[in-house]
């Protein structure tokens, strides 16, 4: 017998595409769904003007409202289908799906996506729809990557404290405490999304650029931020929630209007330093204060973002290549992880994560000869 089959070991394909609507990550990673042994191979898939299109059209719809479902779910199982076939080595594949619409306190959560299609397709088990039983258990839903986190952080050696800062669409923070072994324990993480990120700043820039977002952070860094402007959202009561908590993408509605009378640079400026006081804001909830905040996402390669969150934090900041991980492919990552516990029966969300009462499993299992989900 192998050393893999001795120790439970699969080597597992995550897919994730964000709510930046940019494309599909899918990466490898080698694990028993509760220690990392290393991380394979990734690719990216990216999606047309017109995919991306077809999906914008679709947020905030929910199953049945709308014959834009349709179309935007071609363009998922399409793509999705299309880049996993390129993993025959996957013993197992964690899909994510589109988050379309996310009202964990209200409607649910919805996910575009078919993994049983793909299961068919791809002839490999894949594990899917993550967020439903954590949401009807009474959670959030959301974030489900805190789990991933907490092995990323003994698999680096961190021995303090340490934050995972996610700037994609929507901003998430989990806070690790590494000297827990289970990550379902009490007090081994605290996790919840800190406020708008780059979607705000992302449609400012295709409004009134036609741009798909601030390349560097160099239109942020000639401007400067309206700090009236970003004390008048920051009001709001989300960000002084005591968390989890989690946001749907659209949550704060059009944010660039509320810099409408701003340049191009100075808006694009206040939404950055948003995203950064948003951070900032949710550090106050932390039980310890972090020994450093480690980024991952698209934001991490934004010079004025990272900047603004050095400046507004007061701790040391850096990606999370600093140690060792990679922030392009970090969500991709989670969900293969993720699918190999839900392979196993094991938690993948904790009253510190999503607010669920207890531990929670989760997700579906589709195989490939029998398309009944487990």
């Amino acid at each position: 017998m192998s050393e893999a089959a001795e120790t439970g070991r699969i080597m597992a394909l995550g897919v994730m595409s964000g709510t930046s609507l940019d494309g599909v990550d899918a990466a490898l990673v080698d694990t028993d769904g509760q220690q990392i042994f290393g991380f394979g191979r990734s690719a990216y898939l990216g999606y047309s003007e017109a995919e991306q299109a077809a999906l914008s059209a679709a947020l905030g719809l929910w199953p049945g409202e709308d014959a834009r479902i349709t179309a935007a779910h071609d363009v998922v199982l399409g793509a999705h289908a299309t880049l996993m076939g390129e993993f025959p080595e996957a013993g197992v594949m964690g899909f994510h799906g589109q988050t379309l619409a996310h009202e964990p306190r209200g409607r649910g959560t919805f996910q575009l996506g078919d993994g049983a299609e793909l299961a068919r397709r791809l002839a490999r088990p894949v594990v899917w729809d993550f967020r439903s039983a954590d949401v009807a258990a009474g959670g959030e839903g959301a974030p489900l990557a805190p789990f991933f986190h907490h092995a990323c952080a003994r698999w680096c050696g961190a021995d303090a404290p340490v934050a995972f800062l996610n700037m994609g669409g929507v901003g998430n923070l989990t806070w690790v405490d590494p000297g827990f072994e289970d990550p379902a324990a009490d007090g081994a993480l605290l996790a919840f999304d800190t406020g708008p990120a780059n979607a705000p700043i992302n449609d400012l820039l295709l409004a009134r650029r036609g741009a798909g977002f601030d390349q560097d952070g160099a239109l942020a860094a000639s401007g400067v931020a309206d700090e009236g402007v970003i004390a008048q959202i920051i009001s709001h009561s989300y960000f002084s929630r005591v968390p989890p908590k989690s946001l749907d993408r659209n949550d704060f509605g059009d944010l660039s209007s509320a810099c409408s009378h701003l340049s191009d640079a100075d808006a694009a400026a206040t939404l950055t330093g948003l995203a950064a006081e948003g951070v900032a804001r949710g550090l106050r909830h932390l039980p310890a204060r972090p020994e450093r905040l480690l980024v991952t996402g698209g934001g991490r390669r934004n010079a004025a973002l990272m900047k603004a969150l050095d400046g507004r934090c007061g701790l040391p900041v850096a990606a999370v290549e600093a140690v060792g991980l990679d922030g392009d492919m970090l969500e991709a990552q989670a969900f293969a992880y993720l699918a190999v516990r839900v392979l196993k029966g094991l938690p993948i969300s904790a009253p510190g994560t999503t607010g669920v009462p207890k531990p929670q499993t989760g997700g579906r299992i589709s195989q490939p000869a029998d398309l009944q989900s487990a």
